[in-house]
This record gives C-alpha cells, structure tokens and sequence, in this order.
C-alpha cells in the first residue's frame, strides 16, 4: 500500500478552518500520512491523567500531561509565506522536471 501524497508538509504554517480551533494558526509538528492527519502546534489541546509507574529501576513523575492532537488534514489550509493569506497550493514543474508548491492567489513558490 502506497502512501497518499499531501502538499502540506512539516513546518509548514497553517490555519485551522474549521472545528474548535477555527481561525488558530500554527506550524505543522508532525504528518500522519497514512491516517490523513497533521499535528498542529498549539492547536486541538488535549490533557492526559496519568499515574506515577517505575520503570528501569526509577520512579517517573504522574500528573496532567498536555499534548497536540492530532487534526485532520482537511481542516487546515496553508499560509502563503509570502501573502500571508490562507490558500490552496498547486503544483508547477520545471523544465527539468522538479516539483514546487505554488500559492495559488498570488502565484509565489512556497518551497
């Protein structure tokens, strides 16, 4: 199984349009390629109670641990770097072949 081609990638700033967060900027963390999801930092905050264990002769702390989610990647759209707008990204190919993104409402290369 192939995995699915997205055109948001790591380190990419961008908006979350819809849900809890709407509006939220952020940069992408992490792609989960195969689920179709991005974690986005400061964005779908969750908080996990977890209790102290021992594990390899030590004692780890318990408490509230908060952490990003995950988010679909279909609620977010990307930040062009140069317009500052949310938009779509196309794909233009050089003569040589290579890929770039492309802003699709001011026209400027992303990568």
């Amino acid at each position: 199984m192939t995995q699915p081609k997205f055109k948001i990638k790591k380190g990419d700033m961008v908006e979350v349009i819809t849900g809890r967060d709407k509006g939220r900027r952020g940069e992408v963390v992490r792609v989960l390629p195969r689920k179709a999801r991005v974690v986005v930092q400061g964005v779908n905050r969750r908080k996990r109670h977890r209790k102290s264990y021992q594990a390899g002769g030590r004692t780890l702390e318990g408490g509230i641990i908060e952490f990003e989610a995950p988010i679909h990647i279909s609620n977010v759209m990307l930040i062009c770097p140069k317009c500052g707008q949310r938009t779509r990204v196309g794909i233009r190919r050089d003569e040589d072949g290579t890929r770039h993104r492309v802003c699709k409402k001011c026209g400027a290369d992303i990568d």
